[in-house]
């Protein structure tokens, strides 16, 4: 081999050192099968959708009314929000509007779930301050509902959906294939 061959492989090899690697680890499916739960992915997707339509309609009541809701909900019970109560009640509206579609097609699923979380936990927060626990969660409540309960139905779907991800049968399908590039030494 002549010096100029030996010197350009020394470069070739020493370029390809210090280019970062591309490594890919398949997680392994703990049951051993190739087979997807089709039943169990089924009831998250109609999970998913129909939790994202309630959604929606709580946030188009907000944006019908947006002054009503500032005044008696967000000036009320939510003083400390910097700004005008509108902008919150607008904020509250759109995100119940853009994250259920979102989280319904599954595209940025997870932090369309966050959004939701989000208000859901002011929802929470908000009949707390007004009702109370109302004796929870042994008493019986003449409206047969304790006034939190609403919300925090949603906030615990919005909690796994943050944290599973939509599901298969979303646009985004999980993909049990994680790519990471590792710290060159």
């Amino acid at each position: 081999m002549s010096e100029l061959e030996q010197s350009n492989q020394k470069k070739s090899v020493s370029s390809r050192d210090n280019q970062p690697q591309k490594v890919e680890v398949v997680v392994a499916n703990p049951s051993g099968e190739a087979e997807v739960n089709i039943l169990g992915e089924l009831a998250i997707f109609i999970l998913r959708v129909s939790f994202s339509l309630f959604m929606i309609h709580h946030g188009l009541e907000k944006l019908q009314d947006p002054e009503g809701f500032a005044e008696f909900v967000v000036g009320k019970y939510f003083p400390f929000l910097p700004g005008d109560p509108v902008i919150w009640t607008f904020a509250a509206g759109v995100t119940q509007i853009l994250c259920p579609i979102g989280l319904a097609i599954g595209v940025f699923a997870r932090i369309s779930a966050l959004g939701l979380l989000s208000t859901m936990l002011f929802a929470i927060y908000f009949h707390l301050l007004d009702t109370g626990l109302e004796g929870f969660p042994f008493a019986v409540v003449e409206q047969h509902n304790y006034a939190f309960e609403l919300s925090a139905i949603y906030a615990s779907i919005s909690l796994y959906f943050v944290f599973a991800g939509p599901g298969r049968l979303s646009a985004f399908k999980k993909k049990n294939k994680v790519t990471y590039y590792p710290k060159g030494e």
